[in-house]
């Protein structure tokens, strides 16, 4: 019998693989990349066209020779790795180790890892797609060239353990030039009016009317003077129906996932970071455990910039949505315009089988990778599906010059809403719907006015970035790639450049700075649009169309020489430690608060004479219900979960996982009451079990 060696990169899909093939197959998993540049010296070769000198990864030596053992008993080695540009790569490396001839067709590919998928991924070997790994060669040596040198004039400047990089480099200059935004913005006054109105003297019940603008044209209300302008009008002048608009409106279904859109949904749905809904992701691509099953992949690729669904996955929808919700609610979806920076190589984000419904396994998976799948399942589910679709009311009211509107919307087929709840976390014109019960109203109509309503109001500044809307952002200004905005944020978090303070990316003062020296002298590396071309032109390199170290050549002309002149110029920073009100029981010398790898610490700022330190500890000041003498102290578990405990631990072992509310108790039991969730998902409840109260 003959032999076939297939290498994948992970265990967990090697197993799952494994499954769907025959007697003869073994499959072997390289447990990432097995290849890369040093890590001790830059490992490019400038003068030589930019040659890359590639290593053996620190511990993958005994990998690769199984690899190799096991591919010389093999009549057969299939590379297949995942189906991107890191994976293709991966493939190269693999091949050359082996001696396999790069001509030779012995590359699979597949966006599922289901039975057809991987039998018919092996029926179409291919060759190794080169544009694909020398497209991915050129980001590597860009960041490298960027990196390598680049941190260590930070390092000399400022202090150890900087970084500077393409995208990091530019992710936390948005979040610099954000704040500053913030910083700058100048607050003015506005006023809110609204009228509860009827059309008869004798109806008690009212509508409502928003002040809208003077003479047919939108304008605020600037201040109190100008108010009360308005409210002599009302008192004085006639209330009359204007005009009144009747119409349908539709609400269209979203499109299935993107990396990105899945990245965004599940941080507002879920209160998922990047970093845990590509780790899930990946989970549930490369396959798990399922009752009576056995080892399945549950979605499709999950690095992807596609919107794009195979005729077959539509289909075997379209059949669900029939058999399950009804003709009525399945959809006539319109073909998607292949957005700009989309490469469109795989498919969306999708379930690999509509036989697999979320609450057939809930049981076979952990909750959390529950709840993404169900997340992805019924996204792409409410995709196929129809428009919702609204009956909505428009009433112009003037009074003098001044106009009014009142609005209404009632919501008369669910359509995809049916599955797929939008209102939590998108803009809705028909939110509210059904509430106002504008009654049957005539032009010329007077109303009756019951009651006035103002409200002072100060403009905001723009928000500040959350993981959510700095993905958006990245994908929209073309900076980075799927695979690269969950590590982006990472990096920048890890380097002490921005903080996440409730959800919210605040830049720290090194953040500020670093993005100051890089914009003076590495202009081209922050710029948003420059690092946006650059992308585009790895894209050309994929596609085959440009030389890979035309790109480099391109870039490191003008890098080098703004490199020469940053060491000449650039002045030494000092950075002085923020000093805390805590004194060193060792020596006596108030503590300075410092920045690790696990966040913020005290030391002794007589380092190396005294190595104190101590953890920094949140005192919620709140006492502890249980033992009543400790206060509430905010704690992280060893996976790094904050939770909330007694400082009195281990005598009193009081712990929540939820943040206790300061100076609130349960109206109803006097307990302590606990908030979880951010923004719109904030839920206040009271800790007591045997109490049900949940603040509105």
């Amino acid at each position: 019998m003959s032999k076939t060696l297939v290498i994948v990169e992970s265990p967990a899909k090697a197993k799952t693989i494994n499954k769907y093939l025959p007697k003869g197959y073994k499959v072997l998993a390289t447990m990432g990349h097995v290849r890369d540049l040093p890590k001790s010296k830059l490992g490019i070769d400038i003068e030589n066209n930019f040659e890359p000198s590639y290593v053996t990864i620190r511990g993958k030596g005994d990998i690769l020779k199984k690899l190799k053992a096991e591919a010389k008993s093999a009549d057969t080695v299939l590379l297949a790795t995942d189906p991107d540009r890191e994976g293709e790569a991966i493939s190269w490396h693999i091949a050359n180790y082996l001696n396999i001839d790069e001509d030779k067709a012995g590359r699979i590919e597949f966006n599922e890892i289901t039975k057809n998928a991987v039998r018919n991924a092996i029926k179409s070997k291919r060759k190794i797609d080169m544009n694909l790994v020398d497209a991915q060669q050129a980001r590597r040596i860009l960041d490298r060239l960027v990196g390598y040198s680049i941190s260590p004039l930070l390092w000399k400047k400022i202090k150890k353990g900087l970084s500077a990089g393409r995208v990091q480099s530019v992710a936390t200059k948005i979040i610099v030039d954000r704040e500053k935004e913030i910083m700058d913005f100048v607050s003015t006054e506005y006023w809110n009016l609204n009228l509860f109105l009827s059309n008869d003297e004798g109806v008690k019940d009212t509508f409502l009317a928003r002040y809208h603008g003077i003479n047919g044209k939108k304008k605020e209300i600037g201040n109190e003077k100008e108010l009360e302008v308005i409210l002599k009008a009302l008192k004085d002048e006639d209330i009359l129906v204007k005009s009144i608009k009747k119409s349908k409106k539709v609400r269209k279904p979203p499109n299935p996932f993107t990396t990105s859109t899945l990245q965004q949904e599940a941080f507002k749905k879920l209160n998922f970071s990047t970093k845990k809904t590509m780790s899930i992701a990946q989970q549930l691509y490369e396959g798990l455990n399922l009752e009576g099953r056995g080892h399945v992949g549950l979605i499709t690729y999950m690095r992807t910039d596609s919107v794009r669904i195979s005729d077959e996955a539509k289909e075997a929808c379209k059949e669900y949505i029939l058999n399950n919700l009804g003709k009525e609610y399945l959809g006539t979806a319109a073909a998607v315009k292949k957005a700009k920076n989309v490469q469109d190589a795989h498919e969306a984000v999708r379930p690999s089988s509509m036989e697999l419904d979320p609450r057939l396994i809930k049981d076979s998976l952990k909750r959390d990778q529950y709840r993404l799948y169900k997340l992805i399942w019924e996204r792409f589910v409410a995709s196929q599906m129809s428009n919702g679709e609204y009956d909505t009311i428009s009433v112009d009211i003037t009074c003098d010059k001044f106009l009014f509107k009142a609005t209404d919307s009632k919501l008369v087929f669910k359509g995809f809403m049916k599955i797929y709840d939008v209102e939590d976390n998108e803009e809705d014109e028909a939110a509210d719907s059904g509430k106002n019960n504008i009654p049957e109203l005539n032009e010329g109509e007077p109303l009756v006015l019951r009651k006035t309503e103002k409200e002072q109001k100060f403009t905001q500044p723009p928000a500040r970035y959350t993981e959510a809307s700095l993905v958006k952002i990245l994908e929209e200004k073309g900076i980075g790639r799927p695979s690269t905005y969950s590590p982006t944020i990472q990096t920048i978090l890890f380097r002490g450049y921005v903080e996440n303070i409730e959800k919210k990316f605040h830049p720290t003062e090194l953040g500020f700075m670093v993005t100051d020296l890089m914009d003076e002298y590495f202009k081209k590396i922050i710029d948003v649009d420059f690092t946006a071309e650059m992308e585009a032109s790895l894209d050309k390199v994929a596609d085959g169309n440009v030389e890979w170290q035309s790109i480099i050549r391109f870039f490191y002309g003008d890098f080098a020489k703004d490199l020469e002149y940053a060491e000449k110029v650039m002045e030494k920073i000092t950075i002085e430690d923020p000093v805390s009100d805590v004194e060193c029981d060792k020596c006596g010398k108030m503590m300075v608060i410092k920045s690790g790898r696990y966040g913020k610490f005290l030391a002794c700022p007589g380092f190396p004479e005294c190595r104190n330190t101590k953890a920094i500890v949140e005192d919620l000041g709140i006492a502890c219900p249980e033992c009543k003498n400790g206060s509430i102290i905010a704690k992280k578990s060893k996976k790094g979960r904050v939770f909330y405990g007694c400082i009195n631990y281990p005598e009193c072992n009081y712990m929540v996982w939820d943040r206790p509310v300061k100076d609130e108790k349960c109206p109803e039991c006097s307990a302590l009451l606990l908030q979880k969730g951010f923004g719109k998902m904030t839920k206040t409840y009271c800790s007591n079990p045997e109490c049900s109260y949940i603040k509105k």
